[in-house]
Formats: C-alpha cells, sequence, structure tokens
C-alpha cells in the first residue's frame, strides 16, 4: 500500500513551503502543537508552493467564487499536510483525523460554507483513505478572515507513537 507522500505525489500535489508572512506581522504561537498523542494544527490559509498566500482573496459569493474558495479549501489542506509533514518528519505518524473546523470568509448571504470545505475533506479522504481520513467536522461563514483570505482551517489529528 503506497504511502500517503506516495499518494500525493501520484496525485501531482506538491506541499507548500511554510507560510510567508506580511511584513510587520509575526505569529507568537507554533503551527502544530502535540500534545501526548495528538497534534492540534492551528488555523491555516491557502497558500502556493513557495509559500505565498493563494489568489483569489475577499469574501465568497461576491469577489471569490464557490469553486475558488473550494479550490483554496484543498490548498488550505496541503499548507496544513506541509506543516504536520515538518512538525511530525513522516505524515504517516497521523492515524486519523478526529476534527475540523472550516471558517468561510463569507459574503452576506451566502450559505455554502460545508461545499467550499467539501475542497478540504475531499483532499484528505482522497490521500488518507476513509478509515484514516474521516472526520467530525464544522463549516461556518464569517464576517472577516486574517489577510482576507477566503478559507481558514484548523483540525487535530491522533498520532502514531513515533517508533511504530
Amino acid at each position: 500500500m503506497p504511502t500517503v507522500e506516495e499518494r500525493l505525489a501520484a496525485l501531482g500535489y506538491v506541499l507548500p513551503q511554510p507560510l510567508q508572512l506580511p511584513p510587520g506581522v509575526s505569529l507568537p504561537f507554533p503551527w502544530v502543537r502535540i500534545v501526548g498523542s495528538r497534534a492540534i494544527i492551528s488555523g491555516h490559509g491557502p497558500t502556493n508552493a513557495d509559500g505565498s498566500l493563494a489568489q483569489p482573496l475577499g469574501k465568497v459569493g461576491a469577489t471569490v467564487t464557490q469553486e475558488q474558495a473550494c479550490l483554496a479549501a484543498r490548498l488550505t489542506g496541503l499548507a496544513i499536510l506541509g506543516s504536520l509533514k515538518r512538525e511530525l518528519g513522516s505524515l504517516e505518524r497521523i492515524a486519523a483525523w478526529t476534527r475540523v473546523f472550516g471558517m468561510v470568509n463569507s459574503a452576506p448571504g451566502f450559505n455554502r460554507q460545508p461545499a467550499v470545505i467539501n475542497g478540504f475533506t475531499d483532499l484528505i479522504l482522497e490521500v488518507f483513505g476513509p478509515e484514516r481520513g474521516a472526520h467530525a467536522r464544522t463549516a461556518v461563514g464569517l464576517a472577516e478572515l486574517p489577510f482576507n483570505i477566503p478559507v481558514e482551517i484548523e483540525a487535530e489529528v491522533e498520532l502514531r507513537p513515533a517508533d511504530a
């Protein structure tokens, strides 16, 4: 059975570099915090392979289409996987995805947040399979997100021991 990283490569996905923060911005927290057998993942947004913020920016249902936002959710998933790989050394340490909280920068009247966050869920199920990738999930609309990103996602995974 291929590893998660082999499946990512076979699908043509590249894990991005760490987020390039805008000038003058510092974030005093880790992207991934290991607590016991869990990895708690801070909110990530969509990034390009070089770590720059992916375009378009703005509100879904106004300047960003639902389809563009769904792709942004997929790119956010790749950003999260990149952070997990850097922290864990191997994505094979992930035993199960447990919880996902998806936030969508929503224009007034836009109510298709679950369809947007499906871009993330579909990616996780595609590369981890239905048993390891299945997760509880919330998708909500918010009035604003940092740096005007269309999607932000935080999550939690259960880990295998490092020597397993």
